[in-house]
This record gives structure tokens, sequence and C-alpha cells, in this order.
């Protein structure tokens, strides 16, 4: 698999578990970002890849730093 490709699933799998974590739905971590669900499931399955503004802000809204969202890649 392609690094970008591998890099863009680790970064969605570990989206999700800090989400999980938190108990926060797709829908409300969505609506934090001004975002929807559905992209928010798209970044977590590995088919989207988020911007650099876009992932501080994911970090903001769970309250982890991008260091700590961007940890397992």
């Amino acid at each position: 698999m392609e690094i970008g490709k591998l890099a863009v699933r680790k970064f969605g799998k570990r989206l999700r578990e800090i989400r999980q974590d938190k108990g926060i739905s797709q829908m409300e971590l969505g609506d934090r970002i001004n975002v929807t669900a559905t992209y928010i499931g798209r970044i977590e399955r590995g088919e989207r890849s988020p911007s650099l503004p876009t992932i501080a802000r994911l970090a903001h809204a769970l309250s982890v730093s991008v260091a700590d969202l961007c940890q397992e890649i």
C-alpha cells in the first residue's frame, strides 16, 4: 500500500479511537468543527485526507494535541 494512503488510514483509525474514547458522536464532532458527520466518517474510514487546518480543528475539538491525534502515523 502506498505510504500516503496508509497514513490516511492510520490517521482515520486514530481519530475514531479518540472520538469514541471521549464518547463523542460523529455528528457532534462534525458540529464542533462545522463539517458533516458524513465527512467525519469518510476521514475515519481513510477515504478522505483532511487538510492541516482541519486536523488542527479536530484536535482542538477533541481537546488533544495535533501530535496526539497523529501519533499512530
